[in-house]
C-alpha cells in the first residue's frame, strides 16, 4: 500500500499513501485503499492510547468517498472523538494532494489486554 505514517500520537495520526497501485479498474483511487489508510491511522493512534502491554482491535468502520483521487498521494489525519479505557473512536480525513477532500471515515477499536 505504501503508507508512510509521519506523525503519531493518542489524539492524532497523519500519514499518506500514493495512488499509484492503489486503484481500481478505472485508474481511480480504490475506496478500499483509503479504508486501509483509515483504520491503518486509527489503529495506530488506538494502540498508542491503549498503552504498553494492550492492544487495540478495530470493530467497526465506515467511509463516505467524496470524489476520486487519479495521481500523486492523499493524505489522512485520524483524530481521537473518544479514548475510554475499553473503546477508542477516531474521525479520518483524507484529503488530496489539492486538499479536496476524499474521504471521510469513523474507526472503533476495542481495547484489550496483551
Amino acid at each position: 500500500m505504501g503508507i508512510e505514517i509521519t506523525e503519531a500520537t493518542a489524539e492524532r495520526v497523519v500519514g499518506r499513501m500514493p495512488v499509484e497501485g492503489n486503484t481500481q479498474p478505472y485508474g481511480l483511487l480504490h475506496g478500499g485503499a483509503s479504508c486501509v489508510l483509515a483504520e491503518t491511522l486509527g489503529s495506530t493512534g488506538a494502540a498508542i492510547h491503549a498503552g504498553s502491554g494492550r492492544k487495540a482491535v478495530g470493530i467497526e468502520i465506515n467511509a463516505t468517498h467524496h470524489r476520486s483521487a487519479t495521481s500523486g498521494y492523499v493524505t489522512g489525519v485520524a483524530v481521537r472523538v473518544h479514548g475510554g479505557r475499553t473503546i477508542a473512536t477516531y474521525e479520518i480525513e483524507i484529503t488530496d494532494e489539492r486538499g479536496s477532500r476524499v474521504c471521510t471515515s469513523r474507526l472503533t477499536c476495542v481495547l484489550r489486554d496483551g
